[in-house]
């Protein structure tokens, strides 16, 4: 899968769903690599086949409007869109 990872300060499990194309996606990355929390993601959009129908499960599993960008903290907290506030309280920063 074509995940990826951004190292920093380990606030649990913390993916970010998003589209390579999508200002507010790049924003909440920029966001949580500003905060120095370690997490994961991947952009939707750049994946292919049965790689990328299965990730659309996944995030609408989370998000069923299937709307980016699409965090997931700890497997139980979910933000849709770029919410500072959610995502500052969510990973503890």
């Amino acid at each position: 899968m074509a995940m990826q990872h951004v190292p920093g300060v380990d606030r649990g499990r913390v993916f970010l769903y998003a589209l390579s194309t999508c200002g507010w996606c790049a924003r909440t990355k920029e966001f949580l690599t500003d905060l120095g929390v370690g997490f994961s993601y991947v952009y939707v959009d750049l994946l292919a086949g049965e790689e990328r129908e299965r990730m659309i499960r996944e995030v609408e599993r989370w998000n069923p409007q299937l709307s980016f960008p699409t965090v997931v903290v700890n497997d139980t907290k979910v933000i849709v869109g770029f919410r500072e506030d959610e995502i500052r309280e969510a990973v503890g920063a």
